[in-house]
Formats: C-alpha cells, sequence, structure tokens
C-alpha cells in the first residue's frame, strides 16, 4: 500500500496531532471514553478522532468502535470535518459527525480552543449477532461534551440562572450563588456566550454495513431488499435478499425502485467519455493479468494496447465498445441485457436520496472500474489493491494521483453529479430509454 500512502492515497487527508497541548487533550479524551492512553507524541486523526497509528499501538484497530457499533468520537478540531472516516462500519456514520460539525462549528470551535470533546453515535443496539439485528438500528443520536463536561455544566449554570433570576428570594440564596459562582468558573459567562451543542438525531434509513460480509440494507423504498456482498444472510425482515451473483434480481430491483440511469442518457455528462475510460480500466484489467508490462504506458497507448492484445479483451469490454459506437456514430443499438458483463459498467444513479449508496453498490458491481471503486467504495478498493500484480498497482496508483486527485470535485460532479445544462441540449439520436428501456430487450418502432 506504499503507493496509495506516498501519493495521499490512502490516510490522506488526516488531522495531524503534533503538539504536546493536543496530544494531552486527545489523551483525556481518550482515557474517558476508553480508559486507555497513547504514548505517541506524534501522530493523525480521522473525522472520528481515529489514529491508525494508536489503534497500532493499542493492538486495538476498534478502540474507538467496540464491537463495530456505536461508534465514539473525539474532536480536537473543527478542521476535522475535511477528513475522511477510516474503516467504517456503516455507511451513514461520516455524514452524521460532518453534519454535527458542521452545525455546532462556532460552539465546537470555543469548545476545542481548550479542551477536547469526545462523544457517541448513540443507538438501541450495542451487539450484533445477528443481521436481524442491523434492523434494530432506527436512528442515531449524536451524544457529545467535553472531558470536563463544559456543555452539561453550562446547561447546569444555565438552569441556576434562570432560578435566581426568577424565583423569590434568589437573592439571599447563598447555596444557590455559590454553586452558580462556582460552575461558572468553570464554564465562563453562559448569559453572553452560550456554550450549547444542537442535538442530532437523524433516522438510519438505507446504509451499507462491513458486518457479515458487507451488506447494503434498503428498507425504506417502495420494493425493499437486502443485498449481500457474500453470502446470503438468514432471517432478515426484508421480502427480498440477493447477492451479487443474482444480476438480474439486482437489476429488477433498481428498476422498479428508480434507482439507477444509463451512463449515456445522463443530462449535462459526456457519456460516451465516461465509457471509454472504463473501457481502459477493463483492458487494464486484462492485459495485466496476462502478465503486459504497462511500465510508460499513457492513455494515448490505450488503442495500441487494445488492438494487440485483442484476444485477451473480455465481454464488457467489447459490450462498451459497441454502446459507444452506438453513442458517437450512431451504429447499431447493442442488446445489453442484466446477465451481460457489461451491463451494470453502463448505469450509474439516479438522482435520488440513495444516490451514494445506489453508486456505492453498482462499484462494487464493477470491479475493473478501479476509479469509481476508489471514489465509492474504498474499504473494497484496498482490498483488491492488494490482490493486484505489481504493474497494475503502479498504473492505477499513477493514474489515480493525475486524473482524480487534481480535480476531485471536477471528476466526482463529471461522473455521478446530475445538474442539467444551463442551454438546451442537442438533438440526440432516439433516446436510449425509449429505444430499449434500461432492463429490457430492444423496442421497435
Amino acid at each position: 500500500m506504499i503507493r496509495l500512502i506516498q501519493r495521499g492515497l490512502m490516510y490522506g487527508n488526516l488531522f495531524h496531532v503534533a503538539s504536546p497541548a493536543l496530544v494531552e487533550r486527545y489523551n483525556r479524551a481518550l482515557e474517558h471514553l476508553t480508559g486507555k492512553r497513547t504514548g505517541l507524541t506524534d501522530f493523525y486523526v480521522d473525522i472520528s478522532g481515529f489514529s491508525p497509528e494508536v489503534g497500532n499501538e493499542l493492538g486495538d484497530p476498534l478502540y474507538l468502535n467496540h464491537n463495530g457499533v456505536n461508534r465514539q468520537f473525539i474532536l480536537l478540531s473543527t478542521e476535522q470535518r475535511k477528513c475522511p472516516l477510516l474503516d467504517a462500519k456503516f455507511s451513514t456514520s461520516h455524514g452524521i459527525l460532518k453534519r454535527f460539525i458542521t452545525e455546532n462549528e462556532a460552539a465546537l470551535f470555543a469548545l476545542t480552543a481548550r479542551d477536547a470533546v469526545a462523544g457517541e453515535l448513540v443507538n438501541s443496539v450495542y451487539d450484533i449477532s445477528h443481521p436481524a439485528r442491523l434492523f434494530d438500528i432506527r436512528a442515531i443520536t449524536v451524544e457529545a461534551d467535553t472531558t470536563r463536561g463544559t456543555v452539561r455544566n453550562a446547561a447546569a449554570l444555565a438552569d441556576k440562572v434562570d432560578t435566581f433570576l426568577n424565583a423569590d428570594d434568589a437573592w439571599f440564596d447563598d447555596v444557590l450563588i455559590g454553586q452558580m459562582i462556582q460552575l461558572a468558573g468553570q464554564t465562563g459567562d453562559v448569559t453572553r456566550n452560550p456554550v450549547r451543542l444542537n442535538p442530532l438525531r437523524v433516522q438510519k434509513g438505507n446504509f451499507w454495513t462491513a458486518h457479515f460480509g458487507g451488506l447494503y440494507i434498503f428498507q425504506t423504498l417502495d420494493h425493499p431488499a437486502t443485498i449481500a456482498a457474500s453470502q446470503k444472510p438468514d432471517g432478515v425482515p426484508t421480502e427480498y435478499t440477493f447477492d451479487l451473483t443474482e444480476r438480474n434480481r439486482i437489476a429488477k430491483f433498481l428498476e422498479f425502485n428508480d434507482l439507477a440511469e444509463p451512463v449515456v442518457k445522463a443530462r449535462g455528462v459526456d457519456g460516451a467519455a465516461i465509457l471509454r475510460q472504463k473501457m481502459d480500466f477493463i483492458l487494464i484489467d486484462a492485459v495485466t493479468e496476462a502478465g503486459v508490462d504497462l511500465a510508460g504506458t499513457t492513455r494515448r497507448d490505450m488503442r495500441m494496447l487494445a488492438r494487440h492484445h485483442a484476444h485477451l479483451l473480455p465481454d464488457a469490454f467489447h459490450g462498451l465498445a459497441d454502446l459507444v459506437n452506438w453513442a458517437e456514430n450512431g451504429g447499431p443499438w447493442p442488446r445489453i441485457s442484466s446477465e451481460h458483463p457489461a451491463y451494470f459498467y453502463t448505469l450509474r444513479a439516479a438522482d435520488t436520496a440513495d444516490a451514494d449508496l445506489v453508486n456505492m453498490l453498482l462499484a462494487e458491481l464493477c470491479p475493473r472500474d478501479v476509479r469509481q471503486l476508489f471514489i465509492c467504495h474504498k474499504q473494497a478498493f484496498y482490498a483488491a489493491y492488494a490482490t493486484w500484480p505489481e504493474t497494475k498497482k503502479e498504473y492505477v496508483a499513477q493514474y489515480l494521483e493525475a486524473e482524480y486527485k487534481a480535480d476531485k470535485a471536477g471528476a466526482r460532479a463529471a461522473l455521478f453529479g446530475h445538474d442539467a445544462p444551463m442551454e438546451p441540449p442537442e438533438p440526440a439520436p432516439r433516446d436510449m430509454i425509449q429505444r430499449v428501456g434500461p432492463w429490457g430487450a430492444v423496442q421497435r418502432r
């Protein structure tokens, strides 16, 4: 993984904990949450305060995420909102943490100036011993305070101030006044500078979890289902359960719930260019498996590689080539059913609330598209990367550094954005959906 680390493609954008003051605050929070401390004086943390170096030192990669549920977090700075979440067990955790930091940025900025903020993503489930337990997670509540209880003490002080101002004879209550003075010494003047964290409670909805080999749980749709990356679980409450080998059933699930759209139909993007890039990734996968040396290979060399090694190219490559020919040259419409290896490569998530989750699923269904796998499903990407030959590792690392890392926002917008163009689209060949429907055979006019 050293290539990825050196290029900032793994463990990148982490927050550096280097000063003695920050280390001490981190240790206070760590001891508050886990009873442990670190002896490190220099380490990096993600959005939740998890540090791979501290995890290695403690021999516990789940030291802030016991049993993979109710993730705890340590905030030293609001800058952590820009960090990734490493080794996430739920696809929703990063978004919840980022939203909490953003909605409480001013208060957190003030609190972390003097102390660390420690907290937890709380739900009612503490042990996921069976897949059905995942469906008991209805909502996530964020609970947080400083290690000295500043938020709790501020709330107590505010209550006492209200009592002092409104209760009869409160001016003569020496005990109340003494308590207020003591709390004010810890919190400051809460009447002028309120110390309060806005509560956040998020309904769980649809999500991916790393538990049980990886599960995509769609429970709020008109046609709910559970999709397993490996073995199908038993006893889950959704009516339908698939694994990734059941391509036709997954295709129908996406269709019935309007969750996906063909790339070449998407407005405001160059669908043919996106498909060509997918063809390049499939080509690289095929030739590296055959032992072809890719040293010095550029994107301009792809056509030559495809010509010289045409006998190695899989059906997925040829299916996408036929679709590009249709889109660019008005060639014959290629019939690509859900059983065709190219099928899921032709799709992207539709503009729904679950677009990120659907793109994550599509990335796992199309593992040769290494760009989408890296963007949408980091854990699956890292697992696949570890199995590749060295020449493919080097090519993919170079590509991601040069083509994706240089403009992450632009690449994501081009691949997954749904904004319509400002001007009317150019007249196109017969619309893809009208001609074929994304899921069936050609319709005759």
